[in-house]
């Protein structure tokens, strides 16, 4: 099985998924509880993608200048600073710890 072939099967699943979406019966979500599922489901899978991001290198963790940025990207979205300058701000940050030798 080649590259190209499990990418024309991938996208296939994906397909599949989305259309078995557009089947799914209005009256099924209109209740509250799979609109709540959705929405916790995107913050825990969002989450989980920041974690991997973070904390990964290959196939172990490494705690690095990437921690202290985005802990810090993490106060000043509770703060409500526009998202460029928490991206510019974050960024400063591991480089310069990164160029000082604080975390490689």
């Amino acid at each position: 099985m080649n590259l190209w072939t499990i990418v024309l099967v991938a996208s296939l699943g994906v397909f599949a998924v989305k259309l078995v979406g557009y089947l799914v019966p209005a009256s099924i979500l209109a209740t509250p509880r799979p609109t709540r599922i959705a929405n916790l489901l995107t913050v825990a899978m969002l989450a989980a993608l920041v974690a991997v991001q973070t904390l990964g290198a290959g196939e172990s963790i490494v705690l690095d200048a990437r921690i202290p940025a985005v802990v810090l990207a993490a106060g000043l979205f509770a703060l409500r600073v526009p998202y460029i300058l928490v991206v510019l701000v974050a960024g400063v940050v591991a480089a310069l710890l990164r160029n000082f030798g604080l975390m490689a």
